[in-house]
């Protein structure tokens, strides 16, 4: 099972790409509708309250939400750095 340090990095990883491809305001806005993650101004997480693997969904799912494929597509290789993290895109 993953612990919370694995789950914050895979979500600002997460979070990195994204901000590449919808810039860090959108991003930003997006990750705020996920109720138990706390994120700083530069949009790091600070804390993960609750389930970190339903936080990590919800996230995922408000980024799917925008841009669908591209976002599968993007994360895909993320994921893949995070074997023992099971998500579904």
């Amino acid at each position: 099972m993953a612990d919370n340090t694995q789950y914050e990095s895979i979500i600002n990883d997460i979070i990195t790409k994204q901000t590449l491809i919808l810039g860090p305001d959108i991003v930003k806005v997006k990750a705020a509708n996920v109720p138990g993650l706390e994120l700083d101004a530069n949009g790091k997480v600070t804390a993960i309250k609750g389930d970190p693997q339903e936080v990590l969904q919800k996230l995922v799912d408000e980024y799917i939400g925008l841009s669908g494929l591209i976002v599968k597509n993007i994360l895909a290789p993320v994921f893949a750095k995070y074997p023992e993290i099971k998500i579904s895109i």
